[in-house]
């Protein structure tokens, strides 16, 4: 009776990974929930011979793709949502490589097997289990994946891109839409991440420990507009990778969905729709985010105001070094590597940075990091268009060409 009750209700919680592998919670929930998931499938199997058709569930076989291309080049994971900022080894990706017969998809999990890097599995308490699910893979056999992009949709749709898995220098974008109604979400809609150079330039903060928070009093599970959830400063928009209209809040109950998209090496891209996300404040805004010709990336911003002057404000979060160097133009140094970012074609934009200073005395510290983008006014009932470029110190000689309307995408 209790394995039965088990097989019907994991049915239920197994839906949030279709269509195709995306875990809306994020890349420390993943490690948990899919863990002992896979433990339950593996032990059914073994007993009875079947999992009775779980693993037919949408997306539950392809969320290795989505977990393996969610770390970056720099080995950081993409830590969107209530995930913290470091990477870990998750013994399941063996048991799915396994099953759908490719090896590649533990081409994260190999780096995690090499010598010196024994401390990282200390603490991984399902580790022996990779015994069992291996099956016949070796690690000679674990060869870099053939995509260079994961683009995924369903409750929080992302698009997970970079120009190499082997090159350690080579660019990682991870961007998402989503929505901030979903369990564990922050208001990061459109925002997000970037590697380069060896270097995270982009980045999110990911959760603060709900510890620190709950014992102070913070109503922390709270997910209506008011909530008090929303003023924590790690989870608000303020401190994340997208935009803030007029010092106002995401819309919680707003939904951004991917529009567009392309895998194409040479301009690998994602556009969401955040219309809803910003009802009330805009018209409408859509969001590109794209690796062009492998040696940078562009943010393009198209929104349209309502009927009222609207201050717009744009925002990258990141452990850099910033400098304002122009009008247009901020140059970031970390490691000895440089990124220039550079805001073409707009007016009348004010480059600032921001300080990530705790807010209020519940916020965790953010020492080593600081906000860097620009301010612009836009007139009312207006249409206009941001383009940002992130262009790599190693790649900073190369010419870029003129970004397109997202239409042409």
């Amino acid at each position: 009776m209790i394995i039965n009750r088990a097989v019907e209700s994991m049915a239920i919680p197994m839906k949030d990974y279709g269509p195709d592998g995306i875990y809306p919670e994020g890349y420390g929930y993943w490690g948990y929930g899919t863990s002992f998931n896979v433990l339950f499938l593996s032990a059914l199997e073994k007993i009875y011979g079947t999992d009775f058709g779980m693993t037919k569930a949408p997306g539950f076989l392809q969320t290795a793709s989505f977990m393996e291309s969610m770390t970056g080049t720099t080995g950081k994971p993409f830590n969107y949502s209530d995930a913290g900022g470091n990477g870990s080894f998750n013994p399941a990706m063996f048991w799915l490589a396994n099953k759908v017969k490719d090896p590649s998809l533990l081409w994260v999990e190999k780096s995690y097997l090499k010598a010196g890097r024994e401390a990282n599995l200390v603490n991984e308490r399902i580790l022996p289990a990779i015994m069992l699910w291996k099956g016949n893979i070796s690690t000679k056999d674990i060869k870099a994946p053939i995509a260079t992009a994961f683009v995924g949709k369903g409750k929080n749709p992302m698009a997970l891109m970079r120009t190499s898995w082997t090159d350690s220098n080579a660019i990682y974008i991870a961007a998402k839409g989503g929505s901030a109604s979903i369990n564990h979400a922050h208001m990061d809609i459109g925002s997000f991440i970037m590697d380069a150079d060896g270097q995270r330039w982009a980045m999110d903060f990911g959760m603060q420990n709900y510890e620190s928070l709950e014992s102070k009093g913070v109503k922390l599970w709270g997910r209506t507009q008011n909530s008090e959830r929303w003023d924590v400063f790690r989870l608000n928009n303020y401190a994340h990778n997208t935009l803030t209209i007029d010092s106002q809040l995401q819309v919680v109950e707003g939904d951004a969905p991917i529009i567009n998209e392309n895998k194409d090496p040479n301009f690998m891209q994602v556009t969401f729709d955040l219309s809803t996300v910003y009802k009330n404040q805009l018209a409408s805004s859509t969001r590109g985010i794209a690796i062009v010709n492998k040696n940078h990336v562009v943010v393009r911003d198209e929104i349209q105001t309502l009927n009222r002057e609207t201050k717009v404000r744009w925002t990258m979060l990141t452990p850099a070094d910033v400098e304002i160097v122009g009008p247009e133009t901020a140059l970031l140094k970390k490691g000895g590597k440089t990124l220039t970012l550079k805001v073409s074609g707009a007016k009348n934009i004010t480059m600032k940075t921001w300080s990530t200073n705790p807010p209020r005395d519940y916020d965790a510290p953010n020492p080593g990091t600081i906000l860097v983008g620009f301010e612009a006014i836009v007139p009312a009932n207006t249409k206009v268009d941001f383009d940002i470029l992130l262009i790599p110190g190693s790649k900073s000689t190369i010419a870029t060409p003129k970004v397109k309307p997202l239409r042409a995408w």
